[in-house]
Parts: C-alpha cells; structure tokens; sequence
C-alpha cells in the first residue's frame, strides 16, 4: 500500500501539518518506527493478562479469570496509557523519544489508569472465557455474536475517549464518564467508526489465528490505535481543547517587572 515510505514531494520534517489521509501518513512516516519500539514495551507488562485469562480458559475457572481480570488489567493499564499517552503526543507534534515518554506516562498515569485498567481487563477476561466456551460447546448462535459484538462496540467507544481523558487530564472518574457519554451523543458517526474498526480488527486477528500471531511484534496494538484515534483527534480536540491548553501551559509567564 506504500504507507510506511516516503510521501511525495517534501519530507515531514520540512512539512506543516497535513489534512486527511496525508495527514495520517505523514504521521505514520514520522513515527511507525518509535510506536512499534513503545508497543514492545506496551506488550510486555500484558504478558501477565494473557498468561492469567489462557490459564482460566483452560481450567475453565472462573475464579481464576476474576483474578486475572483484575491484576492483569491493573499491570496492563500501564502499557494501555502509554500508547495513549504517546500517540496523542505525536498527533500534537509533541516529538519526544518514545522510551522518555513511556517513562513519563507510568509517573504520571498509573494511578489513573487503575480502575479503566481493571474494567477493561474484566470486560476482555470474559468475553474471551465465555466465547471460546460457547465455541467449544457448539452453542454459538448468532444473536450471542451480536450480542458479543454491540457489547464491543459500546465498550471501545467509551474507553477510547475514557483513557484519551486519563493521560490528558486529572479529574474524578465519574466526570470522565459523563464525558464519555457527551461525546459519544455529540460525535457518534467518528466515534461508532473509531470503535468498529478496532473491533473488526481484533475480530480478524481473532479468526486468523495462529498466523496473525506473528504480526503482533510490528502492527502489535499501536497500528489499529492509531487509526482509530486519528479518526475522533479532530472532535476530540473540539471537546477537550487539547492543543489549546497543552500550548497555554508551555507558553512562558511574562517577567513580573513587565511593564513597570
């Protein structure tokens, strides 16, 4: 498709910031070697989640599944802000190097990141548990797949704009939901878009087993993420004045003496 090589005409570094697709680009040209280095990293601390929810699948225990839910979702929240983290930096032309940012978001995000890390973590445990049981058992119909499938998508619509708001904000969780619910009533065509992709992506990961398994070291979760974020950055940014008030803070106080 020719997305990781070079546009034509300028380079991004000598390119203001682009519109559209070539703006999706020109991000992807920029940066696909720094996402897929922090995704390593994001990768790594949700090791524990899957080890914990393929042990409860198994067994089949759903104590065990509980257990990973919660502690697996907890570590993992870690890996899950720092991609958010990062991959807003890049759409706001914030250029540090992936490794100090990821060091920045476990400062300043762990501690917000628990509970949607935990939910999120539940959510996944058992909706793996109870598909692959009613898979095996031959039960499976097709109003559970829907089911399955409009639970997806209210459940990746609200987290996206969820853990948009812990690495951007500090504020109590319920403000942060009531948030969720106004910009998915304000921006439902971006945000069901946003949401779909994401599903439909894990979907085919999901059918395409084992092989999509080794596309996870390149594409990992940064790719899809990106995507999906690109697709509400514009609303997003309406909602929450991003770049308005990330250029309020790094704008220098004028000198006390300044006019005197």
């Amino acid at each position: 498709m020719g997305l990781f090589f070079p546009m034509d005409g300028e380079r991004y570094e000598n390119d203001s910031r682009r519109r559209g697709f070539a703006r999706y680009r020109q991000v992807l040209e920029r940066d696909w070697k720094q996402l897929i280095l922090i995704d390593l990293a994001a990768l790594a601390v949700f090791l524990p989640a899957i080890f914990g929810i393929s042990l409860a699948v198994m067994n089949r225990s759903v104590l065990v599944l509980i257990l990973s839910g919660v502690l697996g979702g907890a570590i993992a929240s870690l890996g899950i802000a720092a991609m958010y983290d990062f991959i807003l930096r890049r759409l706001r032309d914030d250029l540090a190097w992936c490794m100090i940012a990821f060091k920045k978001s476990l400062r300043q995000n762990w501690r917000a990141g628990l509970l949607p890390g935990v939910l999120e973590g539940l959510y996944i445990a058992f909706l793996v548990f109870s598909g692959y049981i009613m898979y095996r058992s031959g039960s499976l119909t097709f109003l559970e797949v829907g089911i399955f499938a409009l639970a997806s998508l209210i459940f990746t619509m609200i987290f996206r704009i969820w853990w948009a708001q812990v690495v951007l904000f500090e504020q109590k969780h319920l403000i942060m939901l009531k948030n969720c619910v106004l910009f998915i009533i304000k921006n439902p065509k971006k945000i069901l878009l946003s949401a779909l992709a994401e599903v439909l992506w894990w979907t085919a990961g999901a059918l395409l087993l084992p092989y999509s398994a080794f596309l996870v070291p390149f594409l990992g979760i940064w790719y899809i993420l990106l995507a999906g974020i690109m697709i509400i950055y514009t609303p997003l940014d309406a909602s929450f004045r991003v770049e308005e008030q990330i250029a309020e803070k790094n704008t220098p106080a004028p000198p006390e003496n300044e006019g005197e």
